[in-house]
């Protein structure tokens, strides 16, 4: 049996740009993508903590050590430079898989340095 479960999590990431005219998705700092797992074009939910919005988009590499958080094209209608926001990807996991199963997680720092492995 597969189940759906949490692979990670970027918490309380700030938004730092919002750009309408680009054709989708959300570009993530690439130091920030590292630690957590997160592979460019791979399909991300965001959580708006401010305004309550919930989107899925796919991933995009930014600059590493920049801090981007940049909200794409449509996702750019969803969130203000400045909200808060929560990224969480999940991945299928089979039976033998969740023996040492454990999501990576990072909390973030208002400039969106890694704070914290949660």
């Amino acid at each position: 049996m597969q189940h759906q479960m949490l692979k990670c999590k970027i918490h309380r990431a700030s938004v730092t740009e919002a750009n309408l005219e680009y054709e989708g998705s959300l570009t993530i700092d690439r130091v920030i993508m590292d630690k957590v797992g997160l592979l460019p074009y791979e399909k991300i939910y965001v959580y708006n903590i401010n305004n309550g919005e919930r989107f899925e988009t796919y991933v995009m590499s930014g600059a590493p050590n920049s801090g981007v958080i940049c909200l794409n094209g449509a996702a750019a209608r969803k969130g203000l430079v400045g909200d808060l926001i929560i990224i969480v990807s999940y991945g299928l996991y089979g039976e033998d898989e969740l023996q040492d199963y454990k999501p990576r997680i990072v909390l973030l720092n208002s400039d969106n340095s890694i704070k914290k492995n949660l």
